[in-house]
């Protein structure tokens, strides 16, 4: 016969590789607390229905207790044929306390259980990580601040564009995790519902209060449908497309900071805490970290692709594939804020190289488009002015010479309309600082976003 909690209509014990097989225990212990805490709240609203005893509530409540302390000392007996970790617990709450444990379960089921765990730890996992990338975003406040007169070359198609601040560039980072932020927030608001008291997915003929679970657990909502909810995964999904996208910020940004770091750029430096050598080549200092987080970010969008393989198939109410819902969102959490605290760490050790910069500043005719628009305002089409610009860096780059030393003779060969004044206009200093458009940017408006970003910042 079947030793089973459930096992009651059964005349066989369960096939060892069943057991093997079926078991989630050694991915789902992870939830321990959040089953403890909620099957605490659970037998609370038992004895406040008088559904149960006070005096079988406070022995079950003290037990639970013990249960949790003995997980966290590592003298807990996990049993791979008990399932589960929920199955776990109340099966070593019984052996505590006899009868009055198995009274826990009254008026609930694994199906409501733990998908109300699940969403308590990613509760508190997103909280966790709305932290970190608070913590990022004042270091990359900071890292603009200090770096606000350095100018560097952005880049389209890995050709020099125009000349920024080095700044803006950082500021456009921290727009894309303010987004983050927004997204983690808005994935909390809709998962913030209470599950516990669907059951399997019918409800229960039991007086159950689920308001009071629901304040208990600190929850916000109560869900409206006992069979969509102990089917529904959308906030795993949701919680590991909000950390792809994190993730994805992170492989672009440290795309940038690699190439920045190369030899053949040389814009930066990271610290030497925060890079490796070879084990052949003496002289290398290498981005592991970047490296190394930008790969991660594969793993977590192979994560977003499991979950939703797995549901589009499913029917309504409980389906066992939903075990396989936590690895996936387990490891996407751990790997977003391990690479957001390592993250911040290797920004706070890098340094501009302004001399290496400022050298290649000078090739490239990154001011060109302020050559144009100089014409433009000369009365030129911007078309017009687009084609003028173009021949005089063909004629530039053929006799190896630059905008800024072009002489003004050569340069009314091409537009009488040119004067002295456009050496003004195809220097890189007031390339930046013309740039006063909102979101430009010119210094004035750099810093007004980084004032900005500081208030945002306070408001979360």
């Amino acid at each position: 016969m079947s030793k089973k909690l459930w096992g009651g209509r059964f005349n066989l014990s369960t096939n060892k590789k069943v057991e093997k097989f079926t078991s989630s225990i050694d991915v789902d212990k992870e939830l321990y607390k959040k089953d403890i805490q909620g099957s605490i709240a659970h037998v609370k609203m038992l004895e406040n229905q008088k559904i149960i005893k006070s005096s079988d509530a406070s022995k079950i409540i003290k037990n639970l207790n013990k249960i949790e302390k003995e997980i966290e000392q590592h003298k807990f007996k996990f049993d791979h044929s008990l399932e589960d970790i929920h199955m776990n617990i109340e099966s070593n709450l019984i052996k505590k306390i006899g009868d009055i444990g198995k009274q826990v379960h009254t008026a609930r089921s694994r199906n409501d259980q733990v998908v109300t765990d699940l969403r308590m730890y990613t509760k508190d996992n997103i909280e966790v990580i709305n932290f970190l990338i608070i913590k990022l975003i004042k270091s990359l406040i900071q890292k603009s601040e200090k770096n606000i007169e350095v100018i560097i070359p952005f880049y389209t198609h890995l050709q020099k564009a125009q000349p920024i601040l080095a700044s803006h560039l950082i500021n456009a980072y921290i727009e894309m995790f303010l987004r983050d932020l927004e997204r983690f927030k808005n994935t909390f608001n809709l998962l913030d519902v209470n599950p516990l008291g669907s059951c399997a997915g019918a409800g229960t003929s039991f007086n159950i209060d689920r308001k009071f679970t629901a304040k208990n657990l600190g929850f916000k909502y109560v869900s409206r449908n006992s069979l969509d909810s102990v089917s529904d995964r959308d906030f795993v999904a949701d919680s590991i497309y909000a950390c792809s996208l994190l993730m994805t910020h992170f492989s672009r940004f440290c795309e940038d900071l690699i190439i920045w770091n190369s030899f053949e750029f040389g814009f930066i430096e990271i610290g030497d805490d925060f890079t490796t050598g070879s084990s052949i080549m003496p002289q290398k200092k290498n981005p592991d970290i970047l490296e190394l987080i930008r790969g991660k970010c594969g793993s977590v969008y192979g994560n977003l692709n499991n979950i939703m393989v797995n549901l589009k198939g499913l029917p309504s109410s409980y389906n066992r594939d939903l075990q396989e819902d936590k690895e996936p969102l387990f490891s996407s959490f751990k790997t977003c804020q391990d690479s957001i605290e390592i993250f911040t760490d290797l920004i706070n050790s890098i340094k501009f190289n302004k001399k290496r910069i400022n050298s290649n500043l000078e090739s490239g005719f990154i001011t060109a488009t302020d050559l144009a628009d100089y014409l433009v305002n000369k009365g030129y089409p911007f078309r017009d002015a687009h084609k003028i610009t173009g021949n005089i860096v063909s004629h530039c780059e053929k006799n190896q010479t630059t905008l800024n030393e072009l002489n003004i003779k050569e340069y009314k060969k091409f537009s009488k309309k040119i004067e002295d004044d456009v050496y003004k206009h195809v220097n890189i200093k007031h390339s930046v600082e013309s740039k006063k458009s909102f979101g430009g940017t010119s210094t004035h408006s750099v810093k007004k976003a980084i004032n900005e970003y500081k208030k945002i910042i306070k408001s979360f």
